[in-house]
């Protein structure tokens, strides 16, 4: 795999894809998207060639909760063509080779909404298990690897990383370092750094877990330093899905017949509820070591996410989300500054992001540090006025990363 300097198209020249982001602004806005579902599936009906048609189709499909077919479809798109295109909205600063797998929309990097209507001219390589690999790649300044850390990915992220040490041109999050950060790997990155609390996350088997339940071992046998209560995961879930607290022993068997999964996370439960007894959850995203704000939830419930937290419904939560947002750089990130240099030394990537909260000591409390965690400008700006500015913020910072990361180069 090596840049190519040669004019010849290397996409497809079929109309234009659509992309990640619009699609998913249309879904976050409630658009009916089975008329452009309908229109992407005439298009892969007139040219199973279309493959441009046959990855937004996909994306629709995930969009619309239809996830297998969706993974399905976007498979072929993918064994039809591995490299996508979508051009800078205007003089194009720079072009921006992105790696990438195949997935959900959790899988990789979200590039497309950090560089929606940019300079940047945008070429994105799928590359995995099925995926023919390409004869030529595209001519780039700067390549940026986003495929996420999934328990699936990790030969291919190493693999990947042996091919990308002599690459001729500059590359941002090296894929060794992206994979240490499942969860029972980034806590031991992490969790000896004197002002973060990151508890222990250990990686189990069903039958592990099983023979807890039975009283066949203790805690202490699966995980050191932890007593109940825990939470437990399913090895690879997101947004939740099958994440619980578990109070005790005698609870775990309850837990295992609710979430039928093999293999799972647990780490000891932290409670961190603010005195008021609300529990707090940010979204930072570490651009070449410096802090941005994505989020801020606030819910009663010690399970935060963005989305059930509430936030569309309380006036008197954004109001402090908004304050937060704007005093962050001043007081947050000054609180925690030695904590976020720990994380940026420690990872190695360019570009990361950790779901935090505080402890009642005053400790950075890590929930989880990922390459491809969602951030989006797209709430509705009505009742979000303020996230405008601090997501902008956040934008141009990535793009001033790619900038840096290609005037580097060229000063060698």
């Amino acid at each position: 795999m090596t840049p190519s300097n040669s004019e010849k198209p290397l996409v497809s020249s079929k109309l234009p894809l659509i992309g990640l982001a619009p699609l998913m602004r249309k879904a976050f806005s409630k658009q009916d998207l089975q008329p452009i579902a309908a229109e992407l599936i005439e298009r892969a009906k007139r040219d199973p060639n279309d493959a441009n048609a046959s990855l937004d189709l996909a994306t629709v499909l995930m969009l619309s909760g239809h996830a297998d077919t969706a993974l399905a479809t976007q498979m072929l798109a993918l064994q039809t063509q591995s490299l996508y295109h979508i051009p800078a909205q205007h003089p194009c600063r720079l072009k921006l080779l992105v790696i990438m797998t195949n997935g959900d929309l959790m899988a990789n990097t979200p590039v497309e909404f950090l560089l929606e209507n940019s300079d940047i001219d945008l070429q994105m390589l799928y590359v995995g298990e099925g995926i023919p690999a390409i004869d030529q790649i595209p001519e780039h300044d700067v390549l940026f690897v986003a495929i996420g850390e999934a328990d699936g990915k990790r030969e291919l992220l190493l693999e990947l990383d042996d091919i990308l040490q002599s690459w001729p041109r500059p590359v941002l999050n090296y894929p060794r370092y992206i994979a240490e950060l499942g969860r029972d790997r980034a806590c031991r990155l992490l969790q000896s750094v004197e002002m973060i609390e990151m508890p222990t996350a250990a990686r189990i088997s069903r039958a592990q877990l099983q023979n807890l339940a039975n009283e066949a071992c203790q805690l202490s046998d699966l995980i050191e330093a932890t007593e109940f209560p825990i939470i437990a995961r399913p090895l690879g879930s997101h947004a939740g899905n099958g994440l619980r607290k578990i109070m005790s022993q005698d609870a775990v068997a309850d837990y295992l017949a609710a979430v039928p999964s093999e293999e799972f996370y647990i780490a000891r439960f932290v409670d961190y509820r603010s005195p008021d007894g609300l529990f707090r959850k940010y979204r930072i995203m570490l651009i070449e070591g410096k802090p941005f704000i994505s989020h801020m939830g606030i819910s009663k419930h010690w399970m935060i996410h963005y989305l059930n937290a509430g936030m569309t419904d309380s006036q008197e939560k954004r109001d402090e989300e908004a304050r937060f947002m704007m005093n962050f750089d001043n007081d947050f990130v000054v609180k925690h500054a030695a904590a976020f240099d720990a994380i940026y030394v420690r990872t190695g990537l360019d570009y990361i992001g950790i779901d935090c909260g505080e402890t009642s000591d005053g400790k950075l409390l890590i929930f989880e540090a990922d390459s491809d965690m969602i951030v989006h400008a797209m709430d509705p700006i009505d009742l979000f006025p303020y996230k405008q500015a601090p997501m902008h913020k956040l934008f141009q910072a990535f793009r001033a990363m790619l900038l840096n990361a290609a005037d580097a180069k060229h000063l060698e």
